[in-house]
């Protein structure tokens, strides 16, 4: 009886046909609502692990007093790394739960989580007062942060691929990224303005904890928007699809037969983090702890930057949707290959308008990937499958060369003494990016994602729609083939 309702089901799918009522127009309003809405939770989540990056350095006196020089750094960006560890049990937990119960229920709930973790540690007596206790709890808080990051951005970028029409999916999703660089720009120019106007033994005495406490209200306005948005319409879809609906996959579902864009999407999650990382997390420490300068004067030049990137990043997004995200992703690992070493000598030469410039350069190139992957990374995967198979390939590949970026670089720094490091890391990074990207990535820039019905902003649009079936649903040979793959494996 099982195996004849499983070839009901499969000759469905095959003689599946696309009609009128099958394309979605997307409201216009709500999905920018939903871009809105998600970007600014989103950028509450990054304000919170940014305000830790750029105190990396005051957090390494306050909690590790006992350790001196470029060691006390590695040691605080280690406390940094470990909220990585949890990153892939909290994307597991939180990624299924979103296929179960959807996506907008989940993002309210790793919002709040994250708010939590975040004023906790700046209530944390310090190491002189509490002694090892302080670094315990500092620990725990951050294993806290990791697990509800692990559901935040996979299910965001969910969120907004499924909520977007497929002509204009690019530009819409790299708003994520914006939140992103709006986040870390908050979190910067806070730390910078609090540094200047405190200086340095305040900061290390009690100011530190300033960034912590604004973070909570700033969490529960992020879950007020999020509360109010509308579940994504590629999951209503697929709640009607009654095919879909009884078969709610497992993480061994997801592993066995979802294997290769797995390992495609944790591929490109490294290249991107590597990158992402180094820009955003790395270089305020690595101006001020390795080359020298100013705690302010290095975040100033950063914050400046990541201002520059916003508009850079929605330019992505926009040409994207126009020509590609794979020619826009491979022009900026060929950038890196090519320009990295160069670059990181203009950040070392002591010239504050070459160092300017040498971080412009940097911007530019991670800017390519921060406008592309918001879109990129959810057409990988089915519907069915998206977030959970989303949040364990991104949390997997993020934790083990993402949030180790500046632990790593750092740390070879500090054995090797030599500063270009960063720069052999990011090239290496980039090489294998290339290699990926250019043979195992397919283009799907303004097609339907993969599972979903077609998706568009005009009513008018659906006559051409129909005129390409095959074009709309040209993901159903891979779904044919997964379910195949499934029907071999029950006999």
């Amino acid at each position: 009886m099982t195996n004849l309702a499983g070839k009901e089901k499969r000759s469905k799918r095959k003689r599946q046909k696309l009609q009128k009522d099958d394309i979605t127009v997307v409201d216009s309003d709500a999905a920018k609502k939903a871009v809105v809405a998600t970007a600014i939770g989103n950028g509450m989540e990054w304000f919170d692990f940014g305000i830790y990056s750029y105190l990396a350095v005051t957090i390494g006196k306050v909690f590790f007093p006992d350790i001196e020089g470029p060691m006390q750094l590695v040691y605080s960006f280690a406390t940094f790394a470990i909220a990585f560890l949890v990153r892939p049990i909290g994307g597991i937990f939180f990624g299924m739960l979103g296929d179960r119960i959807g996506r907008k229920k989940v993002l309210a709930i790793t919002l709040i989580m994250m708010a939590v973790a975040t004023l906790s540690i700046g209530l944390i007596p310090s190491y002189a007062s509490i002694g090892t206790t302080a670094t315990v709890l500092l620990l725990v808080a951050r294993l806290v942060q990791g697990f509800s990051t692990g559901g935040e951005y996979a299910g965001a970028m969910t969120f907004i691929a499924e909520s977007t029409p497929d002509k204009r999916r690019g530009f819409m999703a790299s708003g994520l990224e914006v939140g992103t660089l709006v986040g870390y720009i908050c979190g910067a120019g806070l730390v910078t303005l609090l540094t200047y106007i405190l200086g340095s033994e305040t900061m290390v005495a009690w100011g530190w904890r300033i960034p912590f406490f604004v973070a909570a209200p700033i969490g529960f306005i992020g879950f007020y928007l999020r509360s109010r948005l509308e579940e994504t319409p590629a999951f209503q879809a697929m709640e009607k699809d009654n095919s879909d609906v009884d078969e709610q996959a497992s993480v061994k579902d997801i592993l066995i037969y979802h294997k290769k864009p797995l390992l495609i999407g944790m591929i490109v999650v490294f290249f991107y983090n590597v990158v992402n990382y180094t820009v955003l997390s790395y270089m305020p420490s690595h101006l001020s702890a390795v080359l020298g300068y100013g705690e302010t004067e290095g975040l100033l030049l950063i914050v400046i930057v990541m201002i520059i990137m916003v508009p850079m990043v929605l330019v992505m997004g926009f040409f994207s949707d126009r020509i590609g995200a794979k020619r826009i992703i491979q022009g900026g690992l060929i950038g890196l290959v090519l320009l990295s070493i160069p670059t990181f000598m203009l950040i070392g030469s002591g010239n504050t308008w070459l160092v300017f410039f040498g971080l412009l350069i940097l911007a530019l190139f991670s800017s390519s990937f921060q406008g592309t992957m918001p879109a990129l990374l959810p057409s990988l995967f089915f519907t069915r499958v998206r977030n959970g198979a989303l949040a364990i390939t991104y949390n997997i590949s993020a934790s083990l060369f993402g949030g180790t970026t500046p632990l790593v670089v750092s740390w070879l720094i500090n054995q090797t003494d030599n500063r270009m490091i960063p720069a052999y890391y990011v090239i290496f990074a980039s090489i294998i990016g290339i290699i990926v990207v250019s043979y195992f990535v397919k283009e799907v820039a303004g097609k339907p994602l993969r599972g979903s019905p077609p998706a568009v902003t005009e009513k008018s649009e659906i006559k051409d729609v129909l005129e390409e079936p095959e074009e709309a649903l040209w993901w159903q040979d891979e779904r044919k083939k997964i379910d195949e793959m499934k029907e071999d494996d029950k006999q």
